[in-house]
């Protein structure tokens, strides 16, 4: 599903949830993300016109999903749901798909936030965003390229 990598232009990042997505914004060229909204989903039709505009009114050149794989590598079922959002993301927006491993991104999202001495629901509604945010940073560093195969030798 990875397509050759744009160098410059808008990424969306993206932490899916069957009932919450969290989404990032950043920037191939600026090289920084930030957290843009946690996306409750409604019904494939009101996600997919979601999808669409967002993508469209952020000028996205890619999306990069979340890929939650085992500390050892290995896909998990909630992976297999990913890359099935990821595909179902493309067909609706037009726009491409890496995808990146997950593993802590949720975690690190969490520690942050405790750190900041938040509500617990203030903590919940901000989570799934960073975590996107967390996500996108690192697929930044990591020179913006997606990993097909998280547990395999790149």
């Amino acid at each position: 599903m990875s397509n050759p990598e744009p160098q410059r232009g808008r990424i969306g990042g993206v932490d899916y949830g069957t009932v919450r997505i969290g989404v990032a914004i950043g920037d191939l060229e600026v090289g920084m993300a930030s957290p843009l909204e946690v996306y409750t989903r409604r019904s494939e039709r009101l996600d997919a016109e979601h999808f669409a505009t967002l993508a469209r009114e952020e000028r996205l050149v890619r999306w990069v999903v979340g890929l939650p794989v085992h500390l050892d590598g290995g896909e998990s079922q909630k992976s297999l749901e990913a890359r099935r959002f990821g595909k179902w993301l493309a067909e609706k927006t037009g726009v491409g798909v890496d995808f990146f491993d997950e593993r802590y991104t949720s975690a690190q999202a969490e520690e942050h936030l405790l750190a900041a001495n938040l509500t617990k629901k203030r903590r919940k509604a901000r989570l799934d965003a960073l975590a996107a945010q967390i996500l996108l940073t690192a697929y930044l560093e990591s020179g913006a390229k997606g990993q097909d195969d998280p547990g395999g030798i790149e």
